[in-house]
């Protein structure tokens, strides 16, 4: 479809008072799915995380790469297994996780934006300690220890670099990759380290890209908010499983510590980023505390 000029001014004009609001403030995106994926998607991705910036907005992206994780497994004939969402990452594991994220795809991702005129820069948890992690300790059913190998969990995040090269007007694209006390490397859920970097950041919003429209209820229809109660509620019965268990449950403690809004958005909707922050079209579902 194409605007009229009198409606491309009006969407400016309405886009002025949400600009205003972000204006110098941090919007941490993570981003997965199908946005990533997709040629059109990625460049719309890049495209707008540029123009946040432009706006005087500080993005800061955290990013998945589960697709290409399991390509690369296939191609050296392993198969992946998760348990509750989280990968099994053995050492060969770790070593084709760290390969493909804080090189191929975090490397693309930084290239994209930089080729829709952005500065960005890659880095994963490894780099200045940013991220540093403890092996994350997991149960079955029966209460019993399972080791699911080097996935770990965020101990703590040292902003310092992050918050140096936002002020330099730079859009940090960290894989979540994190380092442990004798310096070995963790896989961490990238939804986690979104969230806890979005607490420690003081982030306006956590934005978490994925492949639904949102939260949806058993009967398949979006929910558009849900509190702490009803998320204990939906994971009771079964609603939420797999992957949107992690997504959900970082939303909710960001929410509850400080971050300004937690948006699930469909990343699979062209300009999605854009529509739910500069703009009354708000898609997904807002987790607050």
């Amino acid at each position: 479809m194409t605007l009229t000029v009198e409606n491309k001014a009006r969407v400016l004009a309405e886009a002025m008072p949400f600009i205003r609001r972000l204006a110098g403030k941090t919007i941490v995106v993570k981003y997965g799915g199908n946005a990533m994926t997709d040629d059109v998607l990625k460049a719309d991705f890049a495209r707008d995380v540029v123009l946040l910036r432009q706006l005087g907005l500080n993005p800061v992206v955290v990013h998945g790469g589960g697709p290409q994780i399991n390509d690369m497994l296939a191609r050296v004939g392993k198969q992946g297994q998760f348990v509750q969402g989280m990968r099994v990452t053995d050492a060969e594991t770790m070593a084709i996780v760290e390969m493909v994220l804080g090189g191929q795809v975090n490397k693309e991702i930084v290239s994209l934006i930089n080729l829709h005129g952005g500065q960005a820069v890659g880095l994963t948890g490894k780099d200045g300690h940013a991220i540093r992690a403890r092996r994350l300790s997991m149960q079955d059913e029966q209460g019993r220890p399972v080791d699911i190998g080097q996935v770990g969990e965020v101990a703590d995040i040292e902003p310092a670099l992050i918050e140096c090269l936002t002020r330099g007007g730079y859009i940090p694209v960290i894989a979540p990759i994190g380092v442990g006390e004798h310096g070995e490397a963790y896989n961490i859920n990238a939804d986690l380290v979104a969230g806890c970097l979005a607490q420690t950041l003081c982030a306006e919003k956590l934005m978490l890209l994925t492949n639904t429209p949102g939260v949806l209820d058993q009967r398949g229809e979006l929910l558009t908010a849900l509190s702490g109660s009803a998320i204990q509620a939906l994971m009771a019965d079964g609603t939420l499983y797999g992957g949107m268990i992690p997504k959900v449950q970082s939303a909710l403690e960001a929410a509850q510590n400080g971050v300004g809004a937690v948006h699930i958005i469909d990343g699979r909707v062209p300009h999605a980023l854009l529509l739910e922050l500069l703009t009354d079209s708000h898609c997904g579902t807002m987790i607050h505390a």
